[in-house]
């Protein structure tokens, strides 16, 4: 595997890329709390079927740039680190996959690159369009007077101290799919912090010790800072994406979501109208499966994915 520090935009981008040289390139971007060893599962298996696999540590993650400005981490820019990096390597076409936030990144970049990026494949978070107005009021109103993670983590600062205190117990916490409900759904009062209450958690079956020390890498060091600015956005990426307003996903597209994902939940809604600006859509529903996807239910996610590229972008 190779190992690129690409300058982009301001910044440093750290990317590994692995498969033959002449193979399509497939990217994946990962999301929140994560890092470019969460594709361990499918990077072999995407190389061993042609394809040039490129895997970033996105902006604010492990040895990437993770500069101090919350404007910094919009959208926009996320995205526009992608297509740098494309630029970089001298992709005109690309198939883009994603997980968690990197799916919010990957839906964006089909709709601003609907040329270059031929196919998508998106796990776990939903895509509807543009909503009517921000994310972060929607919230606001709904979560009134208890709390909301995605609230919570908007005052800088205050979600860094809980979570740097014990990065350990913070992705452990993240990674149990016991805890989710605790997490993200149980009620609880507005002033709670996300991990008051939960047991102590130990590794889950699909993150052996030494998964969990490039998980630990990613984080050591620089703290959360980076990756929680993602969430400090939700007005900015809105105002940003006018132009996007009404605009359909018109590729080939496989979304990937578990049963038991709080997403599921929380997004039934964008769940349930995603066919409206998607036409072009393969949904799948893995029962018995939290929001870890692609290291939960590595074979099955493999097998979807390289049959959805089989089709539509074949090596």
């Amino acid at each position: 595997m190779e190992q690129h520090l690409l300058p982009l935009n301001g910044i440093h981008l750290n990317i590994h890329v692995a498969g033959p040289e002449t193979g399509r390139p497939v990217w994946l971007l990962h999301g929140f709390p994560e890092c470019w060893h969460s594709w361990r599962e499918q990077i072999p298996v995407l190389v061993a079927a042609g394809y040039r696999v490129f895997v970033p540590e996105m902006r604010g993650y492990g040895a990437s740039s993770a500069p101090a400005a919350v404007e910094d981490y919009r959208l926009l820019a996320l995205c526009g680190d992608i297509q740098a990096a494309l630029d970089a390597f001298g992709h005109e076409r690309a198939c883009v996959v994603g997980h968690d936030w990197g799916a919010v990144v990957a839906w964006h970049l089909a709709l601003l690159e609907p040329v270059r990026i031929q196919a998508l494949a998106t796990l776990s978070v939903p895509f509807a369009g543009r909503p009517r107005r921000p994310a972060i009021e929607i919230l606001r109103k709904v979560h009134a007077g208890h709390f909301n993670y995605i609230l919570y983590f908007q005052e800088p600062g205050v979600a860094e101290r809980e979570l740097d205190a014990d990065i350990d117990r913070t992705l452990l916490a993240f990674m149990q799919g016991g805890n989710a409900d605790a997490l993200f759904l149980a009620p609880r009062p507005a002033d709670s912090r996300l991990l008051d209450g939960l047991p102590a958690a130990t590794l889950p079956d699909w993150c052996s010790p030494e998964d969990f020390a490039q998980y630990r890498k990613a984080f050591a060091g620089r703290g959360f800072r980076g990756a929680l600015n993602w969430y400090r956005n939700f007005e900015r990426n809105w105002q940003d994406t006018e132009a996007l307003a009404g605009r359909k996903v018109e590729q080939p597209t496989l979304f990937i979501i578990g049963a038991r994902d709080p997403v599921a939940t929380l997004e039934a809604f964008t769940l349930e109208r995603m066919s409206l600006q998607v036409p072009d859509l393969r949904l799948h529903r893995l029962e018995d499966a939290g929001h870890w996807l692609q290291s939960e239910k590595a074979e099955t996610v493999n097998a979807l994915l390289l049959d959805f590229l089989g089709q539509t972008y074949p090596a």
